[in-house]
Protein backbone atom coordinates (compact mmCIF):
# COMPACT_ATOMS: atom_id res chain seq x y z
CA UNK A 1 0.00 0.00 0.00
CA UNK A 2 1.26 3.15 -1.01
CA UNK A 3 0.13 5.16 2.45
CA UNK A 4 1.72 2.52 4.40
CA UNK A 5 5.04 2.57 2.24
CA UNK A 6 5.41 6.19 2.99
CA UNK A 7 4.42 6.21 6.59
CA UNK A 8 7.39 3.49 6.88
CA UNK A 9 10.02 5.43 5.41
CA UNK A 10 8.79 8.56 7.08
CA UNK A 11 9.08 6.53 10.52
CA UNK A 12 12.55 5.08 9.31
CA UNK A 13 13.86 8.78 8.32
CA UNK A 14 12.36 9.71 12.22
CA UNK A 15 14.59 7.19 13.70
CA UNK A 16 17.16 7.87 12.47
CA UNK A 17 17.54 11.79 13.20
CA UNK A 18 16.38 10.82 16.40
CA UNK A 19 20.36 8.60 16.78
CA UNK A 20 21.97 10.82 14.95
CA UNK A 21 21.11 13.54 17.89
CA UNK A 22 21.78 11.24 20.47
CA UNK A 23 24.99 10.43 19.03
CA UNK A 24 25.45 14.01 17.94
CA UNK A 25 25.20 14.72 22.16
CA UNK A 26 27.12 12.08 23.31
CA UNK A 27 30.26 13.12 20.91
CA UNK A 28 29.64 16.92 22.17
CA UNK A 29 29.16 15.72 25.88
CA UNK A 30 32.41 13.94 25.62
CA UNK A 31 34.20 17.07 23.71
CA UNK A 32 33.09 19.01 26.71
CA UNK A 33 34.47 16.52 29.50
CA UNK A 34 38.23 16.93 27.27
CA UNK A 35 38.16 20.10 26.31
CA UNK A 36 36.22 21.89 28.94
CA UNK A 37 37.19 25.37 27.54
CA UNK A 38 34.24 24.58 24.61
CA UNK A 39 31.83 26.27 26.71
CA UNK A 40 34.17 28.87 28.35
CA UNK A 41 32.34 32.47 28.27
CA UNK A 42 33.42 35.94 28.21
CA UNK A 43 31.58 35.44 31.97
CA UNK A 44 33.24 32.47 33.08
CA UNK A 45 35.01 32.00 36.35
CA UNK A 46 38.57 32.21 35.85
CA UNK A 47 40.92 30.24 38.37
CA UNK A 48 41.41 31.36 42.14
CA UNK A 49 44.64 29.32 41.95
CA UNK A 50 46.85 29.71 45.00
CA UNK A 51 45.77 33.05 46.05
CA UNK A 52 44.08 32.84 49.30
CA UNK A 53 42.76 36.10 51.14
CA UNK A 54 43.81 37.93 54.47
CA UNK A 55 42.30 39.33 56.93
CA UNK A 56 44.74 42.51 57.10
CA UNK A 57 46.60 43.16 54.00
CA UNK A 58 48.59 45.87 55.24
CA UNK A 59 50.15 43.48 57.68
CA UNK A 60 50.63 40.47 54.65
CA UNK A 61 51.94 42.68 52.01
CA UNK A 62 55.56 44.45 53.31
CA UNK A 63 55.61 47.68 50.86
CA UNK A 64 59.44 47.19 51.03
CA UNK A 65 60.54 49.25 48.15
CA UNK A 66 58.14 52.39 49.02
CA UNK A 67 59.45 52.18 52.39
CA UNK A 68 62.92 52.51 51.28
CA UNK A 69 61.12 55.84 49.29
CA UNK A 70 59.23 57.16 52.33
CA UNK A 71 60.41 55.61 55.44
CA UNK A 72 58.22 56.97 57.92
CA UNK A 73 54.56 56.36 58.19
CA UNK A 74 52.43 58.89 59.30
CA UNK A 75 49.15 57.54 61.31
CA UNK A 76 47.50 54.42 61.61
CA UNK A 77 47.49 52.24 58.52
CA UNK A 78 43.86 51.35 57.59
CA UNK A 79 42.67 48.15 56.15
CA UNK A 80 39.50 45.66 55.50
CA UNK A 81 38.99 42.45 54.17
CA UNK A 82 35.04 41.14 53.26
CA UNK A 83 34.51 37.76 52.54
CA UNK A 84 31.92 36.50 49.98
CA UNK A 85 30.85 32.80 47.58
CA UNK A 86 31.36 35.41 44.72
CA UNK A 87 34.10 37.28 45.64
CA UNK A 88 36.85 38.28 48.55
CA UNK A 89 37.78 41.73 48.69
CA UNK A 90 41.34 43.00 50.61
CA UNK A 91 42.03 46.82 50.91
CA UNK A 92 44.88 48.54 53.07
CA UNK A 93 46.40 52.31 52.61
CA UNK A 94 48.64 53.96 54.65
CA UNK A 95 50.01 57.74 54.76
CA UNK A 96 54.06 58.05 54.13
CA UNK A 97 56.72 60.89 54.79
CA UNK A 98 60.41 61.00 53.67
CA UNK A 99 61.29 61.94 56.82
CA UNK A 100 58.96 62.75 60.49
CA UNK A 101 60.19 66.47 59.99
CA UNK A 102 58.32 66.39 56.34
CA UNK A 103 55.10 68.58 56.29
CA UNK A 104 53.89 66.79 53.25
CA UNK A 105 52.70 63.07 52.83
CA UNK A 106 52.17 60.55 50.21
CA UNK A 107 49.03 57.91 49.98
CA UNK A 108 49.62 54.57 49.31
CA UNK A 109 46.59 52.43 49.23
CA UNK A 110 46.21 48.60 47.70
CA UNK A 111 42.75 46.98 46.85
CA UNK A 112 42.81 43.15 46.02
CA UNK A 113 39.94 41.33 44.86
CA UNK A 114 39.09 37.51 44.23
CA UNK A 115 36.20 36.34 41.45
CA UNK A 116 34.96 33.33 42.24
CA UNK A 117 31.54 33.31 40.61
CA UNK A 118 32.73 36.05 37.35
CA UNK A 119 35.02 36.59 34.77
CA UNK A 120 38.05 39.34 35.50
CA UNK A 121 38.65 39.48 32.55
CA UNK A 122 35.84 41.97 31.06
CA UNK A 123 36.44 43.93 34.62
CA UNK A 124 40.16 44.28 33.73
CA UNK A 125 39.11 45.98 30.46
CA UNK A 126 36.66 48.16 31.63
CA UNK A 127 39.14 49.34 34.11
CA UNK A 128 41.53 50.17 31.62
CA UNK A 129 38.69 51.83 29.21
CA UNK A 130 38.00 54.07 32.28
CA UNK A 131 41.70 55.44 32.73
CA UNK A 132 41.70 56.30 29.31
CA UNK A 133 39.07 58.12 29.37
CA UNK A 134 40.09 60.07 32.65
CA UNK A 135 43.03 60.82 31.03
CA UNK A 136 45.65 59.17 32.02
CA UNK A 137 48.38 58.19 30.38
CA UNK A 138 48.31 54.32 29.99
CA UNK A 139 51.12 52.22 29.43
CA UNK A 140 51.76 48.26 29.55
CA UNK A 141 53.83 46.25 32.46
CA UNK A 142 55.01 43.22 30.74
CA UNK A 143 55.69 40.05 33.04
CA UNK A 144 53.34 40.77 35.78
CA UNK A 145 50.46 38.51 36.13
CA UNK A 146 47.93 37.89 32.97
CA UNK A 147 48.18 41.72 32.12
CA UNK A 148 48.74 44.73 33.17
CA UNK A 149 49.40 48.27 33.30
CA UNK A 150 50.41 51.62 35.04
CA UNK A 151 48.08 54.63 34.48
CA UNK A 152 49.89 58.01 35.15
CA UNK A 153 47.81 61.39 35.74
CA UNK A 154 49.62 64.81 36.26
CA UNK A 155 46.38 66.90 37.53
CA UNK A 156 46.66 71.17 37.69
CA UNK A 157 42.51 71.63 37.73
CA UNK A 158 42.71 73.83 40.43
CA UNK A 159 43.25 77.32 40.75
CA UNK A 160 46.79 77.07 41.62
CA UNK A 161 48.47 76.02 38.17
CA UNK A 162 52.19 75.86 40.52
CA UNK A 163 50.67 72.70 42.06
CA UNK A 164 50.57 69.20 40.70
CA UNK A 165 48.39 66.45 41.78
CA UNK A 166 49.54 63.27 41.09
CA UNK A 167 48.55 59.60 40.73
CA UNK A 168 49.93 56.60 39.49
CA UNK A 169 48.11 53.42 39.63
CA UNK A 170 49.44 49.85 38.63
CA UNK A 171 46.45 48.39 37.98
CA UNK A 172 46.92 44.09 37.41
CA UNK A 173 45.05 40.77 36.38
CA UNK A 174 46.24 37.35 37.18
CA UNK A 175 43.48 34.90 36.72
CA UNK A 176 40.75 35.34 38.95
CA UNK A 177 42.53 38.13 41.22
CA UNK A 178 42.60 41.88 40.24
CA UNK A 179 44.61 43.95 42.40
CA UNK A 180 45.65 47.88 41.99
CA UNK A 181 48.37 49.64 43.69
CA UNK A 182 47.81 53.41 44.02
CA UNK A 183 50.43 56.16 45.29
CA UNK A 184 49.27 59.92 44.99
CA UNK A 185 51.27 63.16 45.98
CA UNK A 186 51.35 66.79 45.41
CA UNK A 187 54.23 69.22 44.50
CA UNK A 188 54.49 72.88 44.02
CA UNK A 189 56.30 74.28 41.03
CA UNK A 190 59.55 76.35 42.95
CA UNK A 191 59.22 75.40 45.99
CA UNK A 192 59.48 71.36 46.01
CA UNK A 193 61.24 68.69 44.21
CA UNK A 194 59.08 67.11 41.83
CA UNK A 195 59.07 63.30 42.89
CA UNK A 196 60.19 60.72 40.60
CA UNK A 197 58.15 59.12 37.99
CA UNK A 198 59.84 56.12 36.82
CA UNK A 199 61.24 55.57 40.34
CA UNK A 200 57.90 55.57 41.64
CA UNK A 201 56.64 53.04 38.62
CA UNK A 202 59.09 50.67 39.34
CA UNK A 203 58.52 50.74 43.25
CA UNK A 204 54.44 49.90 42.44
CA UNK A 205 56.11 47.34 39.63
CA UNK A 206 58.13 45.41 42.55
CA UNK A 207 55.82 45.86 45.62
CA UNK A 208 53.01 44.72 43.68
CA UNK A 209 54.94 41.51 42.57
CA UNK A 210 55.91 40.85 46.12
CA UNK A 211 52.02 41.46 47.02
CA UNK A 212 50.93 38.63 44.71
CA UNK A 213 53.50 36.16 46.36
CA UNK A 214 53.17 37.00 49.89
CA UNK A 215 49.08 36.30 49.03
CA UNK A 216 50.43 33.00 47.26
CA UNK A 217 50.86 33.88 43.61
CA UNK A 218 53.59 32.56 41.17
Amino acid sequence: MPGLSRSRRLLRRSAWGFAGALFASAVWTAALWAVPSLVNTASSPLRVGSYRTTDDLCSKVPFNRFGQLYPVASGTAYHYSTHNPALDDMYCSQYLKHSANDSGYVTLSMEVQLHRAVSAAPEFEAQRSGFDQRKFQVSDVPNLGDEAFVGYLDDQSGSDRTRHYLTQTLYVRDGALTCYLNWSGTYQEGKDTPPDRDGIRQALVIDTRDALRALGGR
